[in-house]
């Protein structure tokens, strides 16, 4: 794999030419669409395939993947052009079905998505992800399950050879995690009884593989039961071929201060769950001052940090897929940063005639721009940061990655996970 970085004057003509590769791979690769607008210090990425295939009048995706070996989920993923099946493949179309960058690491993937997540999303990432997870179950305080329509969810991602998970957290109507309803639960046996038994009910009847648990902001004195309620529900949830996650505040020592941390004991979660999810992003976000949502040297200490207390083959690493742009000078509680995709970020750099800048500290790219007279700063993930961050699971032999959220697209960042590492499918 080749990194390119745009320079004044480049187009992606002039790419393709000076790299010896097609420019409508160079589009489809890096989410470009006509008339292919590029931004100075845009990272690009160049794949080598290795197989392709030559679409024929009456092919199918299905038929293809018959007669070269391949699986549908991987020409889905191998080809974002595709979109997961919203676009057909037509007669002299040229498909990858392999590429030839190393892809002997082998790792688990879950995304997260809300119910009103869009077809094109939907179908296009569903086919990088090992789980999906519908966002979120809540519960009352004595253990009732709360409706989430999800269905469409599991309908889309199981006909692209993608499991599911159910989502279960203390998030309220109000969009705020509520210690108050975890504490409630915990300290109720006949609760917690109650809801695991829904959970299996539930887990059963819309056919998830397992649950992923998210209890946030916990008071400290729940660490300990919070952790024997995640014991409880895998014990049942086991006996029945179910797995469970949890996630973990992104702590880097064991007696870190604030709430957001010290009902989370890494030692007791790590036991209890078969697996868990180091929520390593949001260092960067809205209220807070501008800078990138997961600086790669914030990540590595927590990791370094869960792996000296969990085994790291249960361990998924947190992967955002999500931009701030922050109006400056920033003061806090003013104003908050406006959210947008990677994918949508660059597109807004090249627009504007951004010229995009690489922090080699944080591995992370940003850029500034002048609206209204006001000044922006924007940070992202590109393939460069995306590369950083999967290195880490290589680098300490973690289980997986967990993103944090696939409601928008990030072509080259979810190619590039797919053609640098074997994908487990559902087991």
């Amino acid at each position: 794999m080749l990194i390119y970085t745009v320079k004044y004057g480049d187009t992606i003509f002039s790419i393709s030419r000076k790299l010896g590769v097609s420019h409508a791979f160079l589009a489809e690769w890096n989410g470009l669409s006509p008339p292919y607008s590029l931004a100075v210090g845009q990272a690009l990425m160049i794949l080598t395939p290795k197989t392709t295939y030559t679409v024929q009048s009456g092919d199918t995706v299905n038929s293809i993947a018959q007669d070269t070996g391949a699986s549908p989920r991987d020409i889905f993923a191998n080809n974002p052009v595709l979109f997961g099946g919203l676009n057909d493949i037509y007669p002299g179309q040229t498909l990858v079905i392999s590429f030839a960058e190393d892809r002997s690491y082998e790792i688990t993937t879950n995304g997260y998505a809300y119910p009103f997540i869009s077809d094109a999303a939907l179908y296009g990432n569903s086919p990088y992800f090992t789980y999906i997870s519908p966002f979120t179950y809540g519960f009352t305080p004595d253990g009732e399950l709360l409706a989430l329509d999800d269905e469409r969810i599991l309908d889309v991602s199981s006909s692209l050879g993608t499991a599911a998970l159910m989502h279960l957290s203390t998030l309220t109507e109000s969009g705020v995690f509520s210690s108050e309803l975890a504490s409630t639960l915990l300290g109720s046996p006949s609760a917690r009884q109650n809801l695991i038994a829904n959970i299996l009910q539930n887990i059963r009847q819309k056919g998830f593989v397992g649950l992923d648990i998210d209890f946030e902001y916990l008071d400290a004195s729940d660490a300990v039961p919070y952790a024997n309620f995640i014991s409880e529900a895998r014990e049942v949830l086991n006996a029945y071929g179910y797995i469970v996650i949890a996630a973990l505040a992104p702590k880097s020592y064991a007696e870190q201060p604030g709430q957001l941390y010290e009902g989370h004991n890494y030692a007791l979660i790590g036991a209890a769950a078969n697996y868990v999810l180091l929520m390593t992003y949001e260092w960067g976000y809205t209220y807070g001052p501008p800078m990138a949502v997961a600086p790669i040297d914030s990540v590595r200490r927590v990791v370094e940090y869960a792996v000296s207390e969990i085994p790291p083959e249960k361990i998924y690493m947190g992967l955002p897929n999500y931009a701030y742009d922050w109006t400056l000078p920033y003061i806090a509680g003013a104003r908050g940063a406006l959210g947008l995709g990677n994918d949508e970020a660059v597109r807004l750099a090249a627009d504007v005639g951004a010229e995009i800048q690489f922090d080699e500290r944080a591995k992370t790219p940003y850029f500034n721009y002048y609206k209204d007279g006001e000044l922006h700063e924007v940070w992202f993930e590109d393939v460069r940061s995306m590369e950083a961050k999967l290195a880490l699971l290589k680098e300490y032999g973690l289980y997986g990655a967990g993103v944090w959220n696939i409601m928008r697209p990030f072509t080259q960042g979810f190619l590039y996970m797919q053609a640098t590492n074997s994908i487990r499918a559902e087991p």
